[in-house]
């Protein structure tokens, strides 16, 4: 089994291959799910002193907090395995007119 590895800013590095999924830290079960791991001893924060902008959540039950977007960390992603880079979703909004 092969590590794949990302550089998720300030010199840290993620295996991709634990990771279950990347969310935004602004919704209050995400909030309360931060907090939860912290008094586990679950939490790795690596945002060096910035502000958290993506949760990781690995398979380990560990949370990642990282000071890149989101979308930035699966951008470097697509672009480590050659595939098409993430787009915008296109909008649901249809013209009325």
């Amino acid at each position: 089994m092969v590590a794949e590895l990302i550089h998720i800013g300030f010199g840290n590095i993620l295996a991709m291959n634990r990771v279950i999924s990347i969310a935004s830290p602004n919704s209050a079960p995400t909030k309360r799910t931060i907090q939860q791991a912290k008094s586990k001893g679950l939490l790795i924060d690596m945002t060096s002193g910035r502000r958290t902008k993506a949760v990781i959540f690995a398979d380990s039950g560990h949370i990642i907090l990282g000071a890149l977007a989101p979308e930035t960390i699966a951008g470097r992603l697509q672009a480590s395995r050659g595939g098409p880079l993430l787009k915008p979703e296109p909008s649901d909004e249809k013209d009325e007119a």
